[in-house]
C-alpha cells in the first residue's frame, strides 16, 4: 500500500451542470470498462492513484482541468457509473457521504463476497488514509471529501481532498494499496500542487523517523512525566534550535491529559498504532513532535511534501517531472481507453482533443 501523491487546486464553489455530469458518467463508464478489459482492475486503480493521470482523466471527461471541483465531480461520476459488476466498487463521497464510507464499504462488499479479513483491511485503509492526511501531514487542509475504490481481490485506492478556505485552495491526496511497507514512512510516490506551505509539519517524511520513535516513547511514559517536561519549557530561547518567534510551544500545553493516559494504558508498539488510537488528533501529534524536537533534539520535517505543479509546468511544458516511460504509459492507457470505449466517433474525437489540449500545459 502506498500513498501516491497530492494535488493542490484552486478552490471553486458550485457544481457541474446536470447535463455535463450525466455525460461524464456515461463517458467515464465506457472508458473505464475499456481500460479494465485491456489492462485489468488493478491497473485502473493504479492510474486513479496517480495525480497526473487522474487530472488528465477529468479533463478527458470534459471538466475544468484546473479546479477543485474536478476531484469531487470525477469521483462522483465514477461512483454513479461503476458497480460491482464492472469489477470495481466505490464508497464514500463529499461531506456527509464521506462519513458513511465504512457502511458503504460493507454494503458493497456483500455484493462481491469479500472475506472478513479483506473487509477489515479495506475499512482500516479508509480510516488510516484519512487519519494520516488529517493528522500527520499538517498542511492547513482539512479533509471534506473521501472516496475509496476497491476490487473483490481487496486491492484499493483512495482519492480524498482537503480544504483551506483562507488560501482558497483544495489539496488532493492519492493512496494505493500496492507496494506499501508503512503507513507513516515516506508513503508518497508523486505530488502535484500549485500552493506550497512555508512551514508544514510532515511526520510521514523520512526526516521525521526519529521524531516518530520518540513520540511513541513519550506516550509510553506516565502522562505526569510528559506534563513535567512541558512545565520546564518557559522560554523560546533554546541554544540548540533556531526557532521562529511564533513557535508552537504554547500549543503544547493544550495537550489533553486523558488522551495521553489512554495512550499510556494502551502502550502502542509503533507510530502507526499511536496515530490509529481514538482521540489522538493533530494537536496531540503536533505536541509530541514539538517535545521530541525541543527536549530531545529529534526534529521532524517542516517541509511541505508537495513537489509538483500543474499550472506552471516544467521547462519541457510537462505539468510535473516524471520519468518518460511512466509518462508515456499513462497517456497510452488513457488513449487506449478512449479509442476502445463504446462511444460515438464524435465523442471519441472530442475526448482525444481534450486530452491533447491538457498535455499542452
Amino acid at each position: 500500500m502506498e500513498r501516491t501523491g497530492f494535488s493542490d487546486l484552486p478552490l471553486h464553489y458550485g457544481k457541474a451542470p446536470s447535463w455535463l455530469f450525466q455525460r461524464m458518467v456515461k463517458l467515464s463508464k465506457n472508458i473505464t470498462q475499456a481500460i479494465v478489459f485491456e489492462y485489468g482492475e488493478k491497473e485502473f486503480l493504479k492510474r486513479l492513484s496517480n495525480p497526473f493521470w487522474f487530472q488528465a482523466f477529468g479533463c478527458v471527461l470534459g471538466f475544468d482541468w484546473h479546479s477543485s471541483g474536478l476531484t469531487t465531480t470525477v469521483t462522483g461520476a465514477l461512483k454513479e457509473a461503476l458497480s460491482p459488476e464492472t469489477g470495481i466498487c466505490v464508497a464514500g463521497g463529499k461531506g456527509k457521504a464521506s462519513r458513511t464510507t465504512l457502511f458503504q464499504i460493507e454494503k458493497a462488499a456483500e455484493t462481491v463476497s469479500l472475506s472478513e479479513n479483506k473487509l477489515k483491511k479495506l475499512k482500516h485503509a479508509s480510516r488510516m488514509s484519512a487519519k494520516i492526511d488529517n493528522t500527520c501531514v499538517q498542511d492547513g487542509y482539512k479533509l471534506y471529501h473521501h472516496v475509496i475504490f476497491f476490487t473483490e481481490k481487496g486491492e484499493w485506492c483512495v482519492v480524498q481532498q482537503g480544504l483551506n478556505p483562507e488560501e482558497r485552495y483544495a489539496r488532493r491526496y492519492h493512496w494505493f494499496s500496492e507496494n506499501m511497507n508503512s503507513w507513516v514512512n515516506e508513503p508518497h510516490t508523486g505530488i502535484v500542487c500549485d500552493k506550497k506551505g512555508k512551514r508544514v509539519l510532515d511526520l510521514t517524511a523520512k526526516e521525521s523517523k526519529d521524531t516518530r520513535k520518540t513520540s511513541v516513547d513519550l506516550v509510553k511514559e506516565k502522562p505526569e512525566k510528559l506534563l513535567t517536561l512541558l512545565s520546564f519549557q518557559t522560554t523560546l530561547d533554546f541554544p540548540f534550535l533556531k526557532l521562529p518567534k511564533t513557535h508552537e510551544i504554547r500549543e503544547m500545553r493544550k495537550i489533553n491529559i486523558e488522551t495521553l493516559r489512554k495512550a499510556y494504558e494502551f502502550q502502542p508498539e509503533n507510530y502507526e498504532e499511536l496515530v490509529s488510537l481514538k482521540g489522538i488528533g493533530p494537536k496531540t501529534i503536533r505536541a509530541l513532535a514539538l517535545i521530541s524536537e525541543l527536549v530531545y533534539g529529534d526534529a521532524p520535517s517542516w517541509k511541505d511534501p508537495a513537489k509538483f505543479s500543474f499550472s506552471h509546468g516544467g521547462k519541457d511544458r510537462i505539468p510535473y517531472p516524471v520519468d518518460k516511460e511512466t509518462y508515456d504509459k499513462s497517456i497510452e492507457i488513457l488513449e487506449t481507453g478512449i479509442q476502445e470505449a463504446k462511444i460515438r466517433s464524435r465523442e471519441r474525437l472530442q475526448a482525444l482533443k481534450r486530452l491533447k489540449d491538457f498535455l499542452k500545459f
